[in-house]
């Protein structure tokens, strides 16, 4: 285990998020509820991080204020070498559509749309032709395993398939950091393992950090590292199992 108050000492250009003293208060006046109390975060590029921790800890809270989606109520947030905080929200919401890959419990895929659509939705939203970016979301669903089913209905989809579509949705637009909240608690113990060591596999990568939030023990083994979360703080940053297993 590492002191939960020892950061990163690598350069700025080798840390894809950089978060110091920030703090989240909701509401006003007596009614004020602290959800974050001072984190202090660095996320290296090329590492899966893992934040744990019981329901209401804060966590969601913190990676909807790394991905630009809320902002904090104090501290300084680097994401890519861009600070959020002073980012105004019409270049966040650019920021965000260019560099931040999002993964869901619920996996919000379009009813009427195939695989291939579904996963090619932030092309289009960001102009692509609709043939080509259905046919780059066709290569990533391939990579994914879901060569046969780029045709298929979401509803035609196993739970397990499903989540497929939604990694290959955030991957899509190669963003340099992926968000993943819940990503295995909706699905069963195996399909759970296959959606990790895809997230592994396919979207860790030396340019990319990959951030996922989680209750589920049973994907542990897939982290670089993991952090822990109590009570609106980071109490404890520990080598994750599978880093140890790259290094032992």
């Amino acid at each position: 285990m590492t002191d939960p108050h020892t950061l990163d000492d690598r350069p700025l250009s080798e840390i894809a998020v950089r978060v110091r003293g920030v703090t989240k208060e909701f509401g006003s006046g007596g009614a004020v509820t602290k959800a974050l109390r001072g984190v202090d975060l660095d996320v290296p590029y090329g590492e899966l991080l893992m934040l744990i921790g019981p329901s209401g800890c804060g966590k969601t809270t913190l990676v909807s204020i790394v991905a630009g989606t809320l902002e904090p109520t104090a501290g300084e947030v680097l994401v890519l070498g861009k600070d959020l905080v002073a980012m105004r929200p019409g270049g966040k919401v650019a920021f965000r559509r260019e560099n931040v890959g999002f993964v869901f419990q619920a996996y919000n895929l379009l009813p009427s749309l195939t695989a291939a659509e579904n996963a090619a939705v932030p092309l289009i939203i960001a102009g692509w032709q609709r043939r080509r970016a259905v046919e780059k979301a066709a290569d990533i669903l391939a990579e994914l395993g879901m060569g046969d089913r780029l045709a298929n209905l979401p509803s035609e989809l196993s739970g397990g398939q499903q989540q497929r579509v939604a990694i290959a949705r955030a991957l899509v637009h190669d963003p340099r950091l992926l968000v993943c909240d819940e990503p295995t608690s909706a699905l069963d113990a195996e399909n759970g393992r296959i959606t990790m060591e895809l997230i592994q596999k396919i979207a860790v990568q030396p340019d990319r950090a990959v951030i996922v939030v989680t209750h589920d023990a049973r994907v542990y083994s897939f982290a670089d590292r993991i952090a822990s979360m109590e009570d609106g703080r980071i109490d404890a940053v520990t080598t994750g199992p599978h880093q140890e297993t790259e290094t032992g």
